[in-house]
């Protein structure tokens, strides 16, 4: 079954995007990057964002409640490339 059937599936890919407003959650393997900005208003659009952060990070939250977690991740590793221009 695809992600897309599924939903976010919190740290099982490095692939999925999901926008709330200008708010994006990114998926990946080992972390979620959330950036961007979004405006809960006080109306039913605002609601329906509101629903749907409270939807994702819930299953956030459960996702890492299921994990074996260690008290902090390494940094990542970061290495050079050659430039693909020269």
């Amino acid at each position: 079954m695809s992600d897309k059937k599924q939903g976010f599936v919190p740290y099982a890919n490095e692939a999925d995007v999901v926008a709330v407003g200008k708010l994006m959650i990114e998926n990946r393997l080992d972390r979620i990057t959330i950036s961007g900005d979004v405006d809960l208003t006080a109306d039913k659009a605002g609601l329906a964002r509101a629903r749907k952060l409270q939807a994702l990070l819930g299953g956030i939250v459960a996702t890492l409640e299921g994990m074996s977690l260690p008290d902090e991740l390494p940094p990542p590793a970061v290495g050079e490339v050659d430039n693909p221009f020269n």
